[in-house]
């Protein structure tokens, strides 16, 4: 017998800091709008609105940059635990779906929603619902991707944006990959997708043709994966918050970047992120580990593990930042940062068995 495929969900929430901002505030909607700290501070741009996006203001882009693109746009400061509140909104209903709910950030997580599409009339109107929901109990819109794995559900959803739907059917997995850019697939940044285009390989459908060997070549260990993931192919499971051993978020850069503000400011957003999830489950961590992926793709981290355990923001990003300190010299740039929490406890200082 061949097993059923399943059914998953990729939800992403559009322009989400932005989008609260003028969803509280009817003065901006429709305004360009840019989240993120003062040009004058050197501030870097957290969330950009689509008004702004259509003059090229990007995330993690400076500030004075973005104002130069976009000089009519209107700069908000960030309300991380405004946005903390709608994120936890948005994933209760998520929850209303399916236990089976991995959140990657406040603003976008996969489902599992295999087998339930009966309970809602099959694949597109449980997509309808999730939608709907959320736009009428929060009035954000959701860009919805769903297909057999992860890797196809996340850039359908991407594909779909802003406020789309795109569904793939089972089988079709390869079909719908190949004529994207190899840029598309995960883990493939500017310098991977520059040495494969020097190979030959522009669209993902060229990965999918390809041998994994002469992959090898160019991208190393990771080849399997990365043809796998070309091939429609992607047996990852959704592992809920109550499965992880830790707790963790990260980010990728659209550009390297240097210790600098900008660096800074990504890990500051992520302490909040990191800190928001420990809190929601009542957990508290011992063990703060630090990410990093140079722009060689050289990969490291380093941890720290305290006498008392902590869900507090300040705290895990007092010490993410010294890990930090302590490994960063001048002219290394990076293309990925992240923050790990271990060694949960609940609140009563027992060890956590809901998170395995």
């Amino acid at each position: 017998m061949f097993a059923m495929a399943r059914t998953i969900v990729h939800a992403d929430l559009d322009a989400f800091y932005a989008s609260v901002e003028q969803l509280d505030n009817p003065e901006l909607r429709g305004r360009p709008v840019v989240v993120g700290g003062p040009a004058e501070s050197r501030g870097v741009v957290a969330a950009a609105s689509y008004e702004s996006r259509a003059f090229g203001v990007r995330s993690a882009m400076p500030m004075s940059r973005a104002l130069r693109l976009c000089p009519d746009a209107v700069r908000v400061s960030p309300r991380f635990e405004r946005y903390s509140e709608v994120s936890k909104r948005v994933m209760a209903i998520f929850r209303s779906v399916t236990p089976l709910v991995e959140p990657l950030s406040l603003d976008e997580a996969f489902l599992d929603v295999s087998g339930r599409e009966k309970f809602h009339g099959g694949r597109r109107p449980l997509a309808e619902f999730l939608r709907t929901e959320v736009k009428k109990r929060t009035g954000l819109t959701l860009s919805v991707g769903l297909g057999t794995n992860k890797t196809v559900a996340k850039i359908a959803s991407e594909n779909g944006k802003p406020d789309g739907l795109v569904i793939v059917p089972a089988g079709r997995e390869a079909e719908f990959l190949a004529p994207l850019p190899v840029r598309a697939l995960w883990g493939i940044g500017p310098k991977s997708e520059a040495a494969l285009a020097d190979a030959g390989f522009a669209r993902i459908g060229d990965l999918a043709a390809a041998s994994p060997d002469r992959l090898g070549a160019i991208l190393g260990s990771r080849a399997r994966e990365v043809y796998e993931m070309a091939c429609g192919r992607d047996e990852r499971p959704v592992v809920t918050d109550s499965e992880r051993k830790s707790v963790g978020a990260e980010t990728t850069f659209p550009r390297d970047l240097p210790d600098g503000d900008e660096l800074r400011y990504q890990l500051r957003r992520i302490a909040e992120e990191v800190g928001e999830r420990l809190r929601r489950h009542g957990a508290r961590a011992k063990t703060i580990a630090l990410k990093l992926r140079y722009s060689n793709f050289n990969t490291i981290t380093r941890q720290s593990t305290r006498e008392k355990p902590t869900a507090d923001t300040d705290a895990i990003h007092g010490e993410a930042a010294v890990l930090l300190d302590k490994v960063v010299q001048s002219g290394d740039r990076f293309r990925l940062i992240g923050i790990s929490c271990s060694n949960l406890e609940e609140e009563r200082k027992e060890q956590l068995k809901l998170f395995g």
